[in-house]
């Protein structure tokens, strides 16, 4: 399972940077660094049926980073909500790939994101819905690192850790960089597990690109669990891509028909662990 799902993790950077090459525009650093945690959400945790996408009994995941649309429509695409051919219509006009997700476009998106600060709030209103209703399915958000400077992310964090929320997971891409800068120079997030831990949640720190870290703390199961949990997934921004890694310029750009050729001879070179 592990191999499985670092293929399909490059698999999804490959499409993502073929769509945004395509396109013109997009976000492939947070693309790059996501892919990997989205392969083992929907294709080794999430619980959901693609025919049926609005079954109450199904998982729930938000993209609260919703800008990293390349990385999650590869993903869903792939997991089978809609057809691989139409992520070549990534932000043409009047397609539903557009460039922030829109629930009432695509089957699989929970919730509307992309203005930085929503996903996370949402989800914990969503848990706390099953809480409510004593039902079986987890809430997944992933959330970018950057946008933890956002006050909201932090009053739903309080909230879920008074509500003791076991049915949530926060997934954050922790790859160090936003727009612009290093996060801890735009404004410092350490030491940020203590912080969750201040506002009532578990707190695991991993290697975001291991496969078999990812699957060994996401697929646990949520109950009896009675606190929230935050996982710090320890990412590289452009990860594959040697001219992308680790640099700020990446969060959003196109590659030339030459980087492109590069990027794509990089990542057909990984091969599974």
């Amino acid at each position: 399972m592990p191999a499985t799902i670092q293929v399909r993790g490059n698999w999804i950077r490959r499409q993502a940077l073929t769509m945004i090459h395509r396109a013109g525009q997009g976000h492939p650093g947070g693309d790059l660094s996501a892919a990997d945690i989205l392969a083992a959400i929907y294709f080794g945790v999430l619980r959901f049926d693609p025919a049926v996408p609005n079954d109450p009994s199904r998982d729930r995941f938000v993209m609260s980073k919703g800008h990293c649309t390349g990385a999650l429509y590869a993903a869903l695409a792939g997991a089978g909500y809609f057809s691989e051919a139409e992520l070549e219509t990534y932000l043409a006009p009047q397609s539903r790939l557009n460039g922030h997700p829109n629930r009432t476009y695509l089957p699989g998106v929970e919730t509307n994101t992309g203005p930085l600060g929503h996903g996370l709030p949402v989800a914990v209103g969503i848990a706390v819905a099953g809480q409510i209703d004593a039902a079986d399915y987890r809430v997944f958000v992933l959330t970018g690192d950057g946008e933890l400077q956002e006050g909201s992310m932090w009053e739903a964090a309080m909230f879920a850790g008074h509500r003791g929320l076991g049915n949530l997971t926060a997934i954050v891409d922790r790859n160090n960089l936003q727009q612009g800068a290093p996060t801890e120079d735009t404004n410092s997030l350490e030491p940020l597990a203590d912080k969750w831990r201040a506002f009532g949640w578990d707190v695991v720190e991993i290697d975001g690109h291991d496969a078999a870290q990812l699957l060994d703390v996401l697929a646990a199961p949520a109950t009896p669990r009675s606190k929230p949990l935050c996982v710090i997934a320890r990412t590289v921004k452009g990860r594959g891509v040697s001219y992308m890694e680790n640099q700020a310029g990446w969060h959003h750009g196109v590659p030339t028909d030459a980087q492109f050729a590069q990027a794509l001879a990089e990542l057909d070179g990984e091969q599974p662990e």
